[in-house]
């Protein structure tokens, strides 16, 4: 009876230590269970948080990093840097080599910034850098010096060196102002932009200037659209005075704006502005439609356009110019485009194969701003333009720097060696003028002869002109010159 009651109590204790086990294995089981869900979530969450093509932490982590430093007392610093000439490594060397190229510009940045900054990639070409503490703005600003000088050298990717720059704006705050990393970041691609168009490969930190300049930005081109619309633009016509005869032989065609409420503003606020926000095309079409509209009865007087990059570049601009030039009835060979050295130093191939489509039509090519640039004979010599402009800076100095004269006219010699006229810009003074003239300019432009005027007025002076020419060569004058004089 004894044992039978002890077998029983052992069998009890038996099921009893099995039922322990089983509930201890479930427990242990959960338990791995959740760990491994951690752990996944875990991973997700650095997933989430890092960008996948060269490790660096990501944007959605430059937000969360920066929440969780900011101290009452700390400073927040924060950087964008921006690659300058990236997408020429994507169009030149493919993807492939663009990708590595993102990724060994990270392991710069990694090594520059040591423990003293972390390094993000925001995406594309662009990266951020940010630090905290109480000199975070000149530890930031230490570093990215540094990445400047290291860009100053090719970034080897495999075999290959590559060319790069970057632009880099910076912002700072004190946690106490209550200023997010968000508004940091903004600050930052705002200076970033203005290091930029200041001429690259530097960095720049914001102002509240920027934030103003900006809201003016938008005020502009917000009334620049409605003057478009409206037709409350014009075309002023500046005279080019032939320099053996003294005669207008040619005008530019330049832009005026003055708005409704009196208020004139000048082209260096808003065409930059149409720039910044692609209406430089639309913009451009309307001179050129308007120029040669108002040029077509001035007989024999050729008209000369400005031609932004942005109309270069657009593969549909030599159809939009014949479309101008048949629907005004305006000779193509009366119409000179000028243009500037930015967009044929940047895109050679691309601003050749332009510019023998737009001759095709029988216009003239003219380089503006000549002796401001990098242009040189060959440079010349490969684009062939009918025409070169001295800028206004080169006549200037020229009066009063005898090396400034010796240049002048070596380019203008060179230019007629190449079969090119010469226009002398900005003549004030007849000091000026007279020494244009001996260095062989073949046209000379500027306040000593005419501001530019609106095309009743340009008319006017060259009504006054053929009655001039009349008189001195006892020749009848033009039937539609008489009858204004009428």
């Amino acid at each position: 009876m004894l044992l039978a009651e002890q077998a029983g109590l052992g069998g009890k204790a038996w099921h009893g230590a099995v039922l322990l086990s089983g509930i201890a294995l479930y427990f242990i089981a959960a338990a791995i269970f959740v760990w491994r869900e951690w752990r996944e979530r875990q991973h997700l969450e650095r997933l989430a948080l890092t960008d996948s093509l060269c490790g660096l932490p990501n944007r959605r982590a430059l937000h969360v990093d920066s929440a969780g430093q900011q101290a009452d007392d700390a400073e927040l610093a924060i950087a964008l840097v921006d690659l300058d000439g990236f997408k020429l490594v994507n169009d030149f060397y493919g993807h492939s080599v663009g990708d590595r190229t993102v990724k060994a510009f990270a392991g710069i940045l990694l090594e520059l910034c040591g423990d003293s900054a972390r390094a993000y990639r925001l995406g594309g070409d662009e990266f951020a850098i940010v630090a905290t503490g109480p000199l975070a703005g000149n530890i930031l600003e230490g570093i990215c010096r540094r990445v400047l000088a290291r860009l100053a050298s090719p970034v080897m990717v495999e075999d290959r060196a590559i060319g790069l720059g970057a632009s880099v704006g910076l912002a700072r705050a004190h946690a106490g102002q209550g200023v997010t990393s968000s508004n940091l970041l903004r600050q930052a691609d705002v200076a970033t932009g203005v290091a930029k168009a200041r001429g690259k490969g530097r960095l720049t930190w914001f102002s509240e200037e920027f934030d103003r300049d900006r809201a003016e930005h938008q005020a502009i081109d917000l009334d620049l659209r409605a003057a478009l619309e409206r037709e409350e633009l014009q075309v002023h016509y500046q005279p080019l005075i032939d320099s053996g005869t003294g005669r207008v032989t040619a005008v530019e065609a330049l832009l005026r704006w003055e708005r409704p409420d009196g208020l004139r503003i000048g082209p260096d606020k808003f065409i930059p502005v149409a720039e910044e926000t692609g209406l430089i095309e639309a913009i451009g079409l309307w001179v050129l439609r308007r120029a040669c509209r108002d040029a077509r009865d001035w007989d024999g007087i050729k008209v000369s356009v400005n031609v932004s990059v942005a109309q270069l570049r657009n593969t549909q601009f030599p159809l939009q110019l014949g479309q101008i030039l048949e629907e005004t009835g305006f000779p193509a060979e009366r119409l000179e485009l000028e243009l500037t050295e930015t967009f044929l130093v940047g895109d050679p191939l691309i601003a050749g194969r332009n510019l023998e489509m737009l001759r095709d039509f029988g216009v003239g090519i003219v380089l503006d701003d000549y002796g401001t640039g990098y242009a040189s004979i060959g440079f010349l010599r490969r684009f062939r333009f009918e025409k070169l402009k001295l800028d206004r800076s080169l006549i200037v100095d020229a009066a009063g720097d005898a090396a400034t004269r010796t240049v002048m006219a070596s380019s203008v010699t060179m230019a007629k060696a190449l079969g090119m006229q010469v226009t002398a810009e900005g003549i004030e003074t007849e000091v000026q003028a007279s020494m244009a003239r001996n260095a062989g300019c073949d046209q000379m432009q500027g306040w000593l002869y005419s501001k530019a005027v609106p095309a009743a007025e340009l008319e006017r002076q060259l009504d006054a002109q053929n009655e001039q020419l009349a008189k001195i060569e006892h020749l009848p004058l033009r039937p539609d010159a008489a009858k204004k004089l009428g």
